[in-house]
C-alpha cells in the first residue's frame, strides 16, 4: 500500500476562552477572563475554550479537581468519649456544629479485617453503641490472595442493602493495607464515589497505604492491576493498634519508612538505624522510653510521604521517588505469595537497588554496608531466592510499558537523598547483581 499524502490545513482556528459562572442557579458560560463577581454567585475555576475550524467545532475543557483530606494522628480512638472517628473527617465548622447539634442518629457501614475483628469485636461495638450509631459491620479476611474485585463487589453489595447516604455518611475501613485499598475501591466505585475513612492497624498501612489516594486490587497476577485515584476523608492513625501487631509486622512497616529515609531525609534514616530495635521491641507504644523515638520517626515518615504525594495524587509525573523499591518487589511479592510480606518484598528490591547505587558510584562502600545493617537491624530479609536476574529484568522491562518509556529508577545517592535513573547499564545491573547474591546469600552466585 503506497503512502497518502495529506494536505496541510492552511484555515485559521477561531479559538475562544469562556469563564463559568453561576447565575441565580444556572451556570453560564462568559466570554474572555473578565467576569463580574458582583453579579455571580459563583465563579468556576474550570474553563471552556471553544475551537471553531473549516471541519467543526470542538471544545476543551479544562476542570481543576480538588481533593480535601485529613491524617489526623490521634490516641484512644476507640474510647467512646473520642468523637474522632465518627466526625474527625468533617473540615466545616458549621457542619461538624449542625451535626452535634442534631437529633438525627449517625449511621455508619464500618469493614473490619477478619483478624482485627477478632482483637477488637467487643471495643467497636461498644464505642458505636455508646454513641448511638446505626451501624453494619462486615469482618473480612483481607489478605493479599482475597485482594480481589470479587472482594471489592462484595462490599459494594453490603453497602447498597445498608442504604448509605453518600455525601455524609463516609465507610469506614478498619485495617491493614489490603483492606484500606479493598474498600477505599469500593467506596470509589460506589455511586460513583462514596466518602470513606481509613483506620490502619498495622505500621505499614500507618505510614504508607493510609495517607496517599490510591486505591486497588489485584487482578490476572499483577499487583493492584484495578484501582483508582480517591483519597479518602480522612485518615485517623492510633498507635495503640500496633501493639497486638506481631512482631514481623512491625518489621515490614520500618521498610516503607526506610525507604522515605533513604530517598528523602538523612535524619530519619539514622533514627531508625539507632532506635530501629527498641522500636521494633516496644512496637511503637508511647508510654515508655521509646516515646520520643516513636514520635519523631512516624511524624517525619508520613511528612516526607506527604510531600512526594500531595503534588502528584494521580501520579501525572512518573518521576516518583516513592517507587524506591516497587520495580522487582511487585513481581517478587505475587511470585512467591503468601510467603514474604510486602515490606519484606519491598526491602529485598531497595537491597539490590543500593548494590546497583554503589556500583553507580552513587553510594560508597561504607554508605552501602551501613544500609544493609539497618535492614538487618530491622529484620528485614535483604535477598531472596526467587528474586533472579531474570525477574529482574522482566520487572524492568514491564516498567518501561506503564512509565512513558523511561525506567525511571529511584536511587539513592548517600543517605538521605535520591536521583532518578534512566541510563543505567545492564553491565552495571548484572555486576550489582552479582555481588548482592555473593555477599547477601553467603555464597557464588549464577546470573540467572
Amino acid at each position: 500500500m503506497g503512502k497518502v499524502e495529506l494536505k496541510k490545513n492552511d484555515a485559521k482556528e477561531n479559538k475562544t476562552e469562556f469563564s463559568l459562572v453561576r447565575v441565580k442557579g444556572t451556570w453560564n458560560r462568559i466570554r474572555g477572563k473578565e467576569v463580574n463577581n458582583q453579579s455571580a454567585d459563583c465563579v468556576s475555576a474550570a474553563k471552556i475554550y471553544e475551537s471553531i475550524t473549516e471541519q467543526g467545532t470542538s471544545w476543551t475543557v479544562v476542570s481543576p479537581i480538588v481533593f480535601t483530606y485529613k491524617v489526623t494522628e490521634t490516641r484512644h480512638l476507640l474510647d467512646p468519649s473520642n468523637d474522632t472517628l465518627l466526625l474527625g473527617h468533617i473540615t466545616d465548622p458549621q457542619q461538624l456544629e449542625d451535626i452535634q447539634k442534631s437529633n438525627k442518629p449517625i449511621k455508619r457501614f464500618v469493614v473490619v479485617d477478619q483478624e482485627v475483628y477478632k482483637i477488637y469485636a467487643t471495643k467497636i461495638i461498644e464505642y458505636l453503641e455508646a454513641n448511638n450509631v446505626l451501624y453494619k459491620i462486615l469482618s473480612l479476611p483481607t489478605t493479599e490472595e482475597n485482594k480481589t474485585i470479587k472482594m471489592a463487589l462484595q462490599i459494594v453489595e453490603e453497602v447498597n442493602n445498608f442504604s448509605l447516604d453518600r455525601r455524609t455518611e463516609p465507610i469506614i475501613a478498619i485495617g491493614g493495607g489490603v483492606c484500606l485499598d479493598i474498600v477505599g475501591l469500593a467506596a470509589s466505585l460506589y455511586r460513583r464515589r462514596t466518602p470513606y475513612i481509613r483506620v490502619p492497624t498495622t505500621l505499614l498501612s500507618y505510614i504508607d497505604a493510609s495517607v496517599g489516594a490510591k486505591t486497588g486490587v489485584n487482578f490476572a497476577n499483577c499487583k493492584n492491576k484495578l484501582g483508582a485515584y480517591i483519597p479518602p476523608a480522612a485518615a485517623l492513625l492510633d498507635l495503640s493498634f500496633l501493639q497486638t501487631v506481631p512482631r514481623r509486622h512491625i518489621s515490614n512497616g520500618l521498610a516503607e519508612m526506610l525507604k522515605m529515609a533513604l530517598m528523602k531525609h538523612r535524619g530519619l534514616f539514622e533514627l531508625l538505624e539507632t532506635h530501629g530495635r527498641m522500636l521494633l521491641d516496644t512496637k511503637f507504644q508511647t508510654d515508655n522510653s521509646c516515646l520520643q523515638a516513636a514520635s519523631q520517626v512516624t511524624r517525619i515518615a508520613i511528612g516526607t510521604m506527604l510531600e512526594e504525594l500531595a503534588p502528584n495524587l494521580w501520579e501525572d509525573d512518573l518521576n516518583r521517588l516513592v517507587d524506591f523499591g516497587h520495580l522487582v518487589s511487585p513481581s517478587l511479592e505475587m511470585k512467591v505469595l503468601p510467603s514474604l510480606l510486602h515490606g519484606e518484598a519491598v526491602n529485598i528490591d531497595m537491597s539490590y537497588m543500593v548494590y546497583v547505587s554503589k556500583e553507580s558510584g552513587l553510594l560508597t562502600e561504607d554508605e552501602k554496608q551501613r544500609v544493609i545493617s539497618c535492614m538487618v537491624g530491622l529484620e528485614l530479609p535483604v535477598w531472596h531466592e526467587a528474586c533472579t536476574m531474570e525477574l529482574i529484568q522482566k520487572s524492568l522491562q514491564e516498567r518501561l510499558k506503564h512509565s512513558g518509556g523511561l525506567v525511571r529508577m529511584p536511587l539513592p545517592v548517600g543517605l538521605g537523598e535520591a536521583v532518578i535513573s534512566n541510563d543505567t547499564s545492564c553491565e552495571i545491573l548484572h555486576k550489582a547483581f552479582v555481588k548482592w547474591r555473593e555477599e547477601l546469600n553467603g555464597g557464588p552466585s549464577d546470573s540467572n
